[in-house]
Formats: C-alpha cells, structure tokens, sequence
C-alpha cells in the first residue's frame, strides 16, 4: 500500500504505519494471523482526530479484496 511502512512483522503479527495523503496524519494498521481459528484479525485505526472520512476501512476492505483476489480468503 502507498505511504506504509512496516514496523514490526514475526510470523503471526505485523505492524504498519500508514501515513495520510492530505495532512500527513500516521494510522495504526496490524494483522494478527490466527491459523488454528482459521482468522486474520486487522485493525486499522487514527491515532488522533475523531474522524477519518472512512480512510481506515477503505484500507481494510482494500486488503480484503486483494486477498479474495488471489485466493488467499474466501
């Protein structure tokens, strides 16, 4: 994804920043990969502010269609 940068990554976690394109506000974005339940848990969420204008969850559904896309998830 454009403007992200990972921070941490084991093999079961990552960890992003993702950097807003209008004002340069920094989003937390993390995978937890659960493979025994069968899940990929994602939080993407603002540091500051109380609004985004849905930029967190464009990212998520984003993610979510790129891995449909290759058949990672159903």
């Amino acid at each position: 994804m454009r403007r992200t940068r990972i921070t941490s990554e084991t093999p079961e976690y990552l960890h992003a920043e993702c950097r807003s394109a209008l004002l340069g506000f920094i989003d937390d974005f993390e995978l937890n990969l659960r493979p025994s339940e069968g899940v990929i848990a994602v939080r993407s969420a603002s540091r500051v502010g109380y609004t985004d204008f849905g930029v967190n969850r464009k990212r998520v559904e984003a993610l979510r269609a790129g891995l449909r896309k290759r058949g990672v998830i159903r």
